[in-house]
């Protein structure tokens, strides 16, 4: 069976999370999904391939193994509405981004609880695990959580997406000063972007993100356009495409980074 969650360690005081690159579909799952779930099309493609460059911070790397259709790892455990009034998907998604039905038979809401006990669980253990370790060794950790999206989706949001979407639940999830910094580096990428726009951040940035306690959380959702050779299958990722976007995070890391140095030993 596919790993519910896999843990890379590194040394440094940045942790990666990916709770949506997975594609992996427990057999009782797959066996009620319809062939559009089975095909997993809303998932963060290559996201271990684009944050390669991220190495030379030595990061914790928390990467989930299963598809986002088992169960969504970056919504509300309790089932409540990360937007409520705009369209979005559930703990247990019912449809794609799109709207189409994943499903030949919906899971109830004893599914729904054995999943979140089997699959949720797991993944956040990990990573609160990981969160407090280098928080440990470090005095705080960066969280960074990592995320793509098709660049135009009408049931989601108006037009096309920004390229690059920082996420910080509203200036909520990381001292100020952090934010201020990874915007300056963001606005100086020369991609289309915005900060705290129709993504501000789901449940790992607003769950984790306690600058009081020394933990900065920022979600960066990233327009699938931005390194794919098309949003659409085989989902081919383009080295070409991908590398001046992977310089720009690259630049966005280290400054958030840089900044969270500066205010923890302001605030010891």
């Amino acid at each position: 069976m596919t790993n519910i969650v896999t843990v890379t360690r590194g040394s440094g005081p940045l942790v990666l999370s990916m709770p949506h690159p997975g594609t992996g579909l427990p057999d009782e799952v797959r066996a009620t999904l319809n062939e559009t779930g089975r095909a997993v099309p809303d998932t963060d493609w290559h996201m271990r391939q684009l944050y390669a460059f991220a190495e030379r911070f030595q990061p914790t790397i928390v990467e989930a193994g299963l598809s986002r259709f088992v169960i969504d790892l970056n919504r509300d455990p309790s089932g409540a509405s990360l937007y409520p009034g705009q369209a979005t998907t559930e703990l247990v998604p019912t449809t794609t981004f799109a709207g189409e039905p994943i499903w030949a038979t919906p899971p109830g809401a004893s599914e729904i609880a054995r999943r979140r006990e089997a699959y949720f669980q797991p993944y956040h253990e990990a990573l609160a695990a990981e969160i407090a370790r280098v928080k440990a060794e470090h005095g705080f950790c960066l969280l960074w959580d990592c995320h793509s999206i098709k660049s135009e989706i009408p049931r989601l949001f108006p037009g096309t997406l920004p390229t690059l979407n920082l996420g910080t639940n509203s200036d909520a999830a990381c001292a100020p000063a952090v934010q201020q910094e990874a915007r300056a580096a963001l606005e100086a990428s020369g991609f289309s972007q915005v900060t705290n726009g129709r993504f501000k951040g789901g449940w790992i940035t607003r769950h984790y993100g306690r600058p009081d306690e020394h933990v900065h959380a920022l979600q960066m959702e990233i327009a699938l356009s931005a390194y794919l050779a098309e949003e659409a299958p085989p989902w081919a990722f383009d080295a070409a495409k991908a590398a001046s976007l992977q310089t720009a995070l690259a630049d966005i890391i280290d400054a958030a980074l840089a900044a969270a140095v500066i205010h923890e030993r302001s605030h010891a």
